[in-house]
């Protein structure tokens, strides 16, 4: 297969079109941001760990039956995906409360929720991809009723699914962002990444950050947190 023209380039990764059609390659990068763009630095090695790590967590979730974009592996920076259009609301679900949760509600970090919460908001980096609601959504006329429905449905059945694979792991999962596109025939499938990028991962032993917390608030040893979550995951 043919790696050609790119497509768009975001934050973390660049997408390039191929000589098969629907299907784009994706390479990762070690470019990190954090506060909208406002911190920028370089993470060593982070595309080949977020690339490992979301190639292992996609298998393992289309194996229990959640449809994603992945198809493979090209290199250890690279993979294969199904082209979608990406849906302009990102879904961050919270199982444990964590940085902009406590600071918009003066909560204290570290407390267990009942229930998961299920946050969206507007994929739009000029505006700072701001908190939005379903009454927004149908405003912006972003995603029709019934698929924020089901975006929120899919969430909160990955959400179960990834509380326990993590925990085997020895980590909480205390928050994380979805990402979910559109095929060309309409069928969504989860999509973007699943990594210590878009993820808060806690040991459960020590309760240490193995996640971008670790470059967000300048706590060092940035590399070693996302090189201990591919460990783990690859077993």
């Amino acid at each position: 297969m043919q790696k050609l023209e790119l497509r768009y380039e975001g934050k973390a990764k660049k997408i390039f079109a191929t000589d098969k059609p629907g299907i784009l390659w994706v390479e990762f990068k070690d470019d990190a941001t954090a506060f909208n763009g406002q911190k920028k630095g370089t993470i060593d090695n982070k595309g080949r760990y977020n690339n490992l790590i979301s190639a292992t967590i996609f298998k393992m979730l289309s194996d229990l039956g959640v449809e994603n974009h992945f198809v493979e592996l090209i290199s250890d920076t690279e993979m294969l995906v199904k082209g979608v259009e990406i849906i302009p609301v990102e879904l961050v679900v919270r199982n444990i409360t964590a940085g902009s949760l406590c600071r918009r509600l003066g909560i204290k970090e570290g407390i267990r929720l009942e229930t998961p919460l299920v946050e969206f908001y507007y994929k739009n980096d000029e505006l700072g991809d701001p908190l939005i609601t379903e009454d927004h959504i149908r405003v912006l006329n972003i995603a029709a009723p019934e698929e924020v429905v089901y975006l929120r449905e899919e969430a909160l059945k990955i959400n179960s699914i990834l509380i326990e694979y993590f925990r085997k792991l020895g980590i909480d999962l205390v928050d994380y962002k979805l990402e979910f596109g559109k095929t060309p025939e309409g069928k969504i499938l989860l999509a973007d990444e699943i990594s210590p990028d878009t993820c808060r991962l806690w040991d459960k032993s020590t309760g240490d950050k193995l996640d971008k917390d670790r470059f967000r608030l300048d706590m060092g040893k940035v590399e070693e947190a996302y090189q201990e979550i591919l460990r783990r995951v690859r077993g």
